[in-house]
């Protein structure tokens, strides 16, 4: 039996989806990164093995550069039980499980591997189970590393008051506009497929973003300077419907989990690894970078931890004590 699709109307890629279904059940990942990002990359890599492991029963379609629609559209589809799943960071994840917000936190880890041990927390299990139940969300994996976002600007910007009265795009939720207006900027929320075009077009003077991503979109066309404030270390992960995904046979569930795991490890490796040579084309395109004083930039932002209620668990993830 096939896992079955609702398609609105205003989401005609949605319906083209669909049509791709082969298979006993199909999985339809959406990202919003480009074809050329590492990350997209794995989810090719993941796909063979999925239907190669699974003798073709599940397949697995890849949609990148948003061609589903938006992340909030894909996430509304997801929940009425569509067989899609996005790749999406904690932040967005945060309207329907708010404690979740925090994995998106500014300065929460100095490094993307201690996500590792907060993803093995009790605590952190108690939010993902809690996300299903609740929302129909069920978060399959948190390993997806996309880099340490950064400030992407057209002026230069060396300490947090450079960013006073400048309009940064951001990620539409309040973990991700607290911390920029803490860090002294106007939070600007846009999709990620329209900041080429606010920044050409001057209604932004910058974004806050992952190298690998900013690289993919060309962003050095259009910003000259980038501060490395490093203020997010950028872990995302798959969601999924739950009703989708409790459908599917205990075997293939297995299989699904083991890949898609497998392949955000690979993607974090391969993302570390592609870093210095994004770097250099956007120096090439003539980008300056310029290396600042973060620990300015973290004092903003702790005020971020006590408005989300997020401090008495900032302890308890990043010390491995979460029960």
């Amino acid at each position: 039996m096939k896992a079955q699709l609702a398609i609105p109307a205003f989401a005609f890629a949605l319906a083209f989806a669909s049509g791709l279904a082969h298979a006993d059940y199909e999985l339809n990942l959406s990202s919003a990164l480009s074809t050329q990002d590492p990350i997209v990359q794995a989810m090719q890599d993941a796909k063979q093995s999925i239907e190669q492991r699974t003798d073709g029963e599940l397949t697995l379609n890849v949609f990148p550069n948003s061609q589903l629609g938006s992340d909030e559209d894909v996430v509304e589809q997801i929940r009425s039980g569509a067989n899609i799943a996005i790749l999406i960071d904690a932040g967005r994840l945060s309207e329907y499980q708010p404690e979740l917000g925090i994995l998106s936190a500014p300065y929460l880890v100095e490094d993307y591997t201690q996500y590792e041990a907060i993803t093995q927390s009790d605590l952190y299990n108690q939010w993902v189970e809690s996300l299903a139940d609740n929302s129909g969300l069920r978060l399959m994996n948190y390993n997806w590393f996309q880099g340490a976002r950064e400030m992407l600007t057209k002026e230069p910007v060396e300490k947090p008051e450079d960013l006073q009265g400048l309009r940064i795009r951001t990620i539409n939720s309040p973990v991700w506009l607290k911390t920029i207006e803490a860090m002294g900027a106007t939070p600007t929320p846009l999709p990620w497929s329209e900041v080429y075009s606010a920044l050409q077009l001057g209604s932004i003077d910058g974004a806050e973003a992952q190298l690998t991503a900013a690289d993919g979109q060309r962003l050095q066309e259009v910003i000259n300077n980038v501060a490395l404030t490093h203020h997010i270390q950028l872990m995302s992960g798959i969601v999924t419907s739950e009703q989708w995904y409790q459908s599917l046979p205990e075997n293939l569930r297995s299989i699904l989990d083991e890949e898609l795991k497998k392949a955000g490890a690979e993607a974090s490796q391969a993302t570390v690894d592609a870093l210095d040579a994004t770097r250099k084309r956007m120096e090439e395109a003539g980008v300056t970078f310029t290396e600042v004083d973060t620990e300015l930039f973290r004092q903003r932002v702790d005020s971020v931890y006590k408005e989300l209620g997020y401090d008495k668990y900032r302890e308890q993830l990043v010390s491995g004590t979460a029960d």
